[in-house]
């Protein structure tokens, strides 16, 4: 290999990259192996969805991987970095339909075009191990764990309401109903209901909740949403009896201190008791309107968006089982079916919803827990009072404090075997199902006789219909005859295919353990290969993914070790939630139309450039905010080291190793920042992966190196900072890295060099700068010893001549003294 000679101002990053690039995929540079003798590391950064072409974002997170990666390369561990692709769902179909073509031909399209750009950018993936979520040597394995979990008891199937559009005669995903109307026709969308698939998530509920504690690794805002959403709440499940009726309603609630104030009963309009309730009463219409109104209301609303307290009466009664009053029951669109029962005791004067409720619709308040103050005026109450105290007009249990009468009530329920102790989840079963074409199919079978059938193993991969020679468009599963018809397994009577497909987070739920398997096709996962690679060492990925894919990967982890597949807990040790990129005040995004085209940046700058740039311009953490001059800047950088290094090529000559008697200042200046400099470096890339400031320290060296100097520099210590400068930038800048180490006469390359290890005698300051303040203002500065004591600081202050002018005589109050940095003299 021929290195580029310093032609003109900017070196040739086009022909360096290419070389490079060319060189690293030959030699298989990036392949990993899980037997090994070295220890490993998984670095792996969240796959992207193939929308056509990479943008900033991609470039930011995936330019932090290759980093860490390269690193922990150079530093003697066994890396594993691969890369794939979240291929299935809903917005490839979408843009295929859009244009008139079939979802898989617009999918390989988009894997192909966006490979090409993440391998300009000189990223270190094995791509023996790329996946694509939407082929079948993937989603087969994905149907068998399906077909484990469903043997396991881990899957059920159950009527659930969906958004349903006649006129397309398909369901819709809520955010393709717009305004109550479907996308595509702009026809109202109605509720329907129809069976849909689940997995039993809850029954790792208290799991996933317990070892949340183990992520020290994780942001703890990550770790404190996912405890949220998982929402752990103990308190007393009890049943009220339904007025002249064999049924009762049951009711979760964390506050039973409160249940002698109940007035009213809440349910949910997806409630399953509503029909018996309301049927032959007076208010039987009013409730049904009231109820498709509602959910209508909430398709249209935002997702976060609280709609105006209503309900309305259902003309039906339950009894409250402590009090035996006749309790009224509405339906009210302020409860949700999915937490607890789908059913609210109410108690006004001590919850600030049914309060605002019962204000609107002129219902009864009673309080029974009287906080500390003036007694409580249901009357005159501007508010509920949601605090603990002392229970009133609460039967055997007034006198009690909220909390010992909590737990007297609940045994009381216990005992007279209405009630128990109860703890329930926020957390709900993940519904799966899917009614759109581009996904995994699930691989069940409806037969009449038989039931629900298993797909047997041997038939696995069920294929989606035309998508191995994708040509035109395509059609829902439940619109295709010809893959639906099928015989039973069981029975060999004709039978139906499900048309459902599963839920695209199925397949980024257990991608990461794929990739400790390539081009397996006997089992989705090698046992022996994930028991060495996982857990994942360091996982990077945006914020926005913080609940619903870490906690469904948790999940799946946690499925598969029980499976026998996974010896671990937890998927990923450390999480590292990069910022944005922010352009004009808003996140990079096409809707906005203020995207940056990084392969705009990479033709005119190079992928080193564009790479420093990403990685220079913040922590990882915070949001990049772009700036066309930080480009500019960095390459700027780079050709100033590249004119720098080739200048004193003639030192690289020059093998032996640095001897530090005879030096003149100069270079035992250079020496000891050479050392500051890869102490700094690893101790920001170790800590928190502040690249910025690591870069930072790195031209912080170039400065010294490149400044004039009244003494020769000795030309050992030259190559020793050279040599560090080009080893410290190599995860950044890796083409560029490797061309000057090619040109200063390296043999190895770069890549297989060693991280430097920083000498920390030689990392010393012999003397450092001490600022002198008089009553908090700058007054002097000393050149003193790096070492100097506490005391000798002092004295040393209080004899510079310009501070003994200033006190003339006068004896300090006190004497405050910052180590290393300053001495305060309080007069």
């Amino acid at each position: 290999m021929q290195p580029t000679p310093p032609t003109n101002d900017r070196y040739d990053f086009k022909t360096i990259e290419q070389r490079w690039q060319h060189r690293w995929e030959k030699e298989k540079t990036w392949k990993a192996s899980h037997r090994s003798d070295r220890p490993k590391y998984y670095v792996l950064e969240m796959f992207p969805y193939p929308s056509g072409r990479i943008h900033m974002g991609h470039v930011r997170n995936y330019s932090i991987g290759d980093v860490i990666a390269r690193y922990k390369r150079m530093q003697g561990f066994n890396v594993l970095h691969p890369m794939g692709w979240d291929a299935f769902g809903l917005p490839a179909e979408n843009a295929a339909m859009k244009r008139g073509i079939h979802p898989a031909a617009w999918t390989y399209d988009n894997i192909d075009y966006m490979r090409g750009q993440l391998k300009a950018m000189g990223l270190s993936y094995d791509w023996e191990r790329e996946l694509a979520t939407c082929r079948p040597d993937y989603y087969r394995w994905e149907q068998r764990l399906f077909l484990e979990m469903l043997a396991k008891g881990l899957i059920y199937r159950k009527e659930t309401t969906v958004n349903w559009c006649d006129d397309c005669q398909t369901v819709l995903a809520r955010e393709q109903v717009i305004d109550g109307a479907c996308w595509r026709c702009d026809q109202p969308v109605l509720p329907k209901t129809m069976h849909g698939w689940f997995f039993k998530i809850t029954s790792y509920a208290e799991e996933l909740l317990a070892d949340l504690d183990q992520l020290t690794g994780w942001p703890e805002k990550v770790v404190t949403m996912q405890r949220n959403w998982i929402g752990k709440s103990t308190g007393l499940s009890c049943r009220f009896q339904v007025e002249n009726s064999d049924q009762a309603i049951a009711i979760f609630t964390t506050r039973p201190d409160t249940i002698f104030g109940v007035t009213f009963m809440s349910l949910a309009v997806e409630h399953p008791m509503i029909d018996m309730l309301v049927h032959g009463k007076p208010q039987e219409e009013e409730v049904r309107t009231f109820v498709l109104e509602t959910v209508l209301a909430k398709q249209r609303a935002g997702l976060d968006q609280e709609l105006d307290k209503r309900g309305v009466f259902t003309g039906s009664y339950c009894i409250n089982p402590f009090t035996n009053e006749r309790i009224p029951i509405y339906v009210a669109n302020f409860v949700l079916m999915e937490y607890g029962t789908g059913a609210v005791m109410a108690v006004p004067a001590h919850d600030q919803r049914d309060f605002e409720f019962a204000r609107a619709y002129d219902l009864p308040i009673r309080v029974v827990v009287q906080p500390d103050g003036a007694p409580l005026d249901p009357a005159t109450m501007a508010e509920a009072a949601e605090g603990p105290g002392q229970l009133v007009h609460s039967g055997q249990f007034t006198g009690m404090e909220s909390i010992a009468a909590q737990q007297a009530i609940i045994a009381e329920a216990q005992q007279r075997q209405f009630g128990a102790p109860h703890v329930t989840y926020r957390l709900r079963d993940w519904g799966i199902s899917r009614q759109r074409y581009w996904g995994a199919p699930i691989p069940v079978i409806h037969c009449d006789s038989c039931g629900i059938v298993p797909v047997p193993e041997s038939d696995l991969p069920i294929l989606l219909p035309g998508a191995n020679e994708p040509a035109g468009t395509h059609s829902p599963l439940h619109q295709q005859p010809d893959f639906i018809a099928t015989t039973c397994p069981g029975c060999g009577r004709q039978a139906r295919r499900e048309t459902d497909t599963l839920d695209t987070f199925v397949e980024s739920s257990w991608y990461f353990a794929r990739y400790t398997s390539p081009g397996l096709d006997n089992t989705p996962i090698d046992k022996e290969a994930a028991a060495y690679w996982l857990p994942v060492d360091q996982y990077i990925g945006g914020v926005e993914h913080a609940i619903l894919h870490l906690l469904y990967a948790r999940f799946f982890t946690k499925m598969l070790r029980d499976l026998g597949y996974l010896t671990v807990d937890e998927p990923f040790t450390n999480l590292l939630t990069q910022g944005m990129v922010i352009k004009d005040g808003a996140k990079m995004s096409k809707s906005k139309g203020n995207v940056v085209d990084p392969n705009d940046l990479i033709e005119q700058y190079g992928a080193d450039t564009v790479r420093l740039f990403s990685l220079f311009a913040a922590p990882p953490e915070r949001d990049l905010e772009w700036n066309a001059q930080g480009v500019e800047g960095a390459s700027r950088f780079l050709n100033r080291v590249f004119r720098m290094v080739m200048n004193q090529r003639a030192c690289f000559d020059q093998t032996a190793a640095v001897d530090l008697t005879g030096l003149n200042a100069a270079s035992r200046a250079l020496h000891r920042k050479t050392h500051q400099t890869i102490k700094r470096v690893t101790e920001s890339i170790e800590s928190n992966f502040h690249f910025n400031t690591a870069i930072s320290g790195i031209m912080e060296l170039v400065n010294l190196v490149a400044a004039p100097a009244d003494e020769p520099l000795d030309a050992a210590v030259l190559r020793e900072s050279l040599e560090t400068i080009l080893t410290l930038l190599f995860p950044m800048a890796p083409h560029f890295c490797e061309e000057l180490w090619q040109a200063t006469g390296h043999g190895q390359p770069l890549n297989d060099a060693a991280w430097p290890a920083f000498n920390a005698e030689a990392a010393k300051e012999d003397e450092i700068t001490i600022v002198v303040q008089v009553n908090g203002k700058v007054r002097g500065k000393l050149l003193v010893a790096a070492d100097a004591d506490e005391a000798a600081l002092q004295q040393l202050a209080l004899d510079e001549e310009k501070i003994a002018k200033m006190l003339a005589g006068q004896k300090p109050k006190k004497i405050i003294v910052v180590p290393r940095k300053l001495v305060n003299i309080v007069l």
